[in-house]
């Protein structure tokens, strides 16, 4: 089973690249981010995660780890999936390869996409016009975002390197060309764990 994890600073590119390596390596694809829009906006849970992500900051863990553990039990059979903005936090990645474990499974590689501020800052606000969304138009709130993502996000990386599963890939470039560092960096770790 192929377990992937993508995560990166808001703007980044995972969603995008997400969709690409779902279709490559015929995965699901979970992303917290659709899977909090998606919610039910008069259920509880739901209230809950916006009045978080409004303002910039990470809906807590136990929802979080809940809502997600949700998703994943919906596609029993998969062959594998990637874990779009999922773990955000150290705790997350525990609680995800105790999940995982319980299902024979494990994280085949944690992928980071890398790119600095002020593309980031770019990105969000063309996504903001282009995707008719609010939360990537307010400077004060990207700030936050990428500020709460070093804060909390960035150690996650740490969590992967002392597992051997971490792989940093530039963000930079084309579409395309992002997309064949990370089938790079996959194949490869795959290809390494096979001979171990």
């Amino acid at each position: 089973m192929l377990n992937i994890v993508i995560f990166g600073p808001p703007g980044a590119g995972k969603g995008t690249q997400s969709l690409k390596l779902k279709e490559k390596y015929g995965l699901i694809h979970i992303s917290t981010g659709d899977v909090f829009r998606a919610l039910d906006p008069e259920s509880e849970l739901a209230k809950i995660a916006k009045s978080y992500s409004e303002k910039g900051n990470l809906v807590p863990d136990d929802i979080t780890i809940k809502i997600l553990e949700s998703e994943v039990s919906k596609h029993p059979n998969a062959s594998g999936v990637i874990y779009d903005g999922f773990p955000r936090t150290s705790a997350q990645a525990k609680a995800l390869d105790e999940f995982l474990l319980r299902k024979n499974s494990s994280i085949t590689v944690a992928l980071a996409l890398e790119v600095d501020e002020d593309e980031l800052r770019n990105r969000l606000k063309n996504r903001a016009l282009q995707s008719n969304r609010p939360d990537d138009a307010d400077p004060a709130i990207i700030q936050n975002r990428i500020d709460v993502y070093h804060r909390q996000t960035a150690p996650v990386a740490e969590f992967y390197k002392s597992c051997g599963k971490y792989v940093g890939v530039k963000g930079i470039g084309t579409i395309d060309d992002i997309f064949s560092r990370l089938c790079m960096a996959i194949e490869q770790l795959t290809a390494q764990s096979s001979k171990e």
